[in-house]
């Protein structure tokens, strides 16, 4: 499906497109909606993010305290996972618990892949609030709120701690603009600060006092491994799927998102299986792959200098992203370049010729990103209306507009 550039502070959707990108039809059901910005929405309430969360990765070693802080300090980019917790935070606070909240399965257990235990409870946060309802009066600076911008910290921490390991991994020199902390510092104390941050997101995360909460987010560390691993050690023939470079990107981006939009409904008194707390995760699924697509796009159309690492960044790791899928699919000659991750001399080159005549490629990947978009808007009107939840709307609009 097909976002299109809206006008002023509105969204306009319009073509549906099906995944291969044929074109289907129109949709009317949001056209020309204002939409509240969601940067500003949350701006007070994220203002002193990066002080506290300096304060939560403190240690009495300086090196490794310096080096987790890295992040946190000037290139903390627009704080795009504790947004969505926030926003995610006050648009289920919208929304009233379900009457006879069931108990998570064993079998739902599995299929979530947090391994299929059966809670004897429902997943959701005993809520000690005015009411014993969350309503949008009572949420702002409640024990819930409070424990739900916790969540956005922990979120935050895992992420960069992810960015920190992949930065040794791939041996990057850059990263948000800036140096990559093994670059400053060195590998094993990039490695160590990497653990660090993980280790201090543990401990807060079991402060949040759910372990439904504790298991679920522990799931998605578990996610973002699997993705480096299968990022690494894929087999030749998988290269070339399209369905195993979406599960990678399900694994290192999706994952956290849509685990933490969960976690999030989870911590509002929303059950594990309520209509709420599954929109929730699977707006944050549709969003992360949206997203990543987009960045793999942007990563053969935007500078170095705008996207604050290296352009083309993937290829040189050996990585085929859906641009060069889909052109491997209307230029059979790419698919050995693929399986070998371009490890021949003219073999980059030769894939990106391909690319930039291609004209449909590009299209494509496109729109299934906006597939993926139009599906996290979905989710998201299953949930009551809000200003929090059309903030969400237009966050999701930004993710497969941006340049950077």
């Amino acid at each position: 499906m097909c976002f299109s550039a809206g006008l002023g502070d509105c969204i306009c959707l319009v073509a549906i497109h099906s995944m291969n990108g044929a074109y289907l039809g129109f949709d009317p059901a949001l056209i020309f909606l204002p939409r509240p910005y969601p940067f500003k929405m949350v701006e007070k309430e994220l203002k002193p993010f990066s002080d506290s969360i300096k304060e939560l990765v403190s240690t009495d070693q300086p090196v490794l305290s310096m080096a987790a802080k890295h992040f946190f300090e000037k290139r903390h980019g627009k704080r795009f996972r504790p947004t969505i917790v926030q926003l995610m935070a006050k648009a289920v606070a919208a929304a009233t618990p379900e009457d006879g909240a069931d108990q998570i399965t064993t079998e739902q257990a599995a299929n979530q892949g947090i391994g299929g235990v059966q809670w004897e409870w429902s997943g959701a946060s005993d809520v000690q609030i005015e009411g014993g309802v969350v309503t949008p009066g009572n949420h702002q600076g409640s024990e819930v709120w409070r424990k739900q911008a916790q969540l956005g910290q922990i979120v935050e921490m895992i992420h960069v701690a992810s960015l920190i390991h992949d930065d040794v991994l791939d041996e990057a020199d850059t990263r948000r603009g800036g140096e990559a902390v093994h670059k400053l510092y060195s590998n094993k104390v990039a490695v160590l600060a990497g653990d660090y941050l993980v280790a201090r997101a543990s401990v807060l995360l079991a402060r949040l006092e759910n372990t439904a909460v504790v298991q679920i987010m522990a799931t998605a560390l578990e996610s973002l491994v699997a993705g480096e691993i299968m990022q690494l050690k894929s087999p030749p023939k998988a290269l070339l799927e399209m369905q195993s470079y979406l599960r990678k990107s399900y694994y290192k981006t999706a994952s956290l998102i849509c685990y933490a939009c969960r976690s999030t409904a989870l911590l509002g008194g929303h059950a594990y299986g309520s209509t709420v707390a599954t929109a929730c995760e699977e707006f944050g699924f549709h969003l992360g792959l949206a997203y990543q697509l987009q960045d793999d796009i942007l990563d053969f159309t935007a500078a170095a200098s705008v996207l604050g690492k290296p352009a083309l960044a993937d290829m040189d790791l050996g990585l085929s992203t859906a641009p060069i899928l889909y052109a491997a699919q209307e230029y059979p000659h790419l698919r050995p370049l693929v399986m070998r991750r371009f490890k021949e001399k003219e073999d980059k080159q030769t894939a990106l010729e391909a690319l930039y005549k291609s004209d449909t490629a590009m299209d494509k990947a496109s729109n299934l990103a906006k597939y993926h978009a139009q599906k996290a808007v979905d989710a998201l009107l299953r949930l009551p209306q809000s200003d929090a939840r059309d903030a969400l709307i237009r966050l999701t609009h930004l993710v497969i507009t941006r340049k950077k």
